[in-house]
């Protein structure tokens, strides 16, 4: 479970994957059409690490759930700066994020309903 943001902090994604490096490639490279596409979500505020995908799926509902304001408690908890955590998690670089660029990779974008 994982929480992305634009450059200017003002929009918030949560998201489930089964590969945070691969997930985060994907939302900086745009690839996936729709809500993180269109706010340009590319930074990696928040994540945790679940047991199982049902646990995952609970936790981000239940997240989702929440005022922004509980869920800014939550980010500031980790991570009291709001830098974009996938530095040094994610090897971000140019050839990486074109690899994904422009790929139809047939996900669907919960927040969307589409993919």
């Amino acid at each position: 479970m994982y929480i992305m943001t634009n450059s200017r902090r003002t929009v918030l994604y949560i998201g489930v994957t089964n590969d945070l490096e691969r997930r985060v490639l994907e939302h900086k490279a745009n690839s996936i059409k729709g809500f993180t596409a269109t706010y340009n979500c590319t930074d990696l505020l928040y994540f945790e690490e679940v047991r199982s995908v049902e646990a995952a799926i609970v936790r981000e509902k239940q997240l989702k759930g929440w005022r922004r304001s509980k869920k800014e408690q939550l980010i500031e908890g980790l991570n009291p700066g709001r830098r974009d955590l996938s530095t040094g998690l994610v090897p971000v670089t140019p050839s990486n994020v074109e690899e994904f660029r422009g790929q139809s990779l047939g996900v669907r974008d919960p927040s969307t309903g589409s993919g």
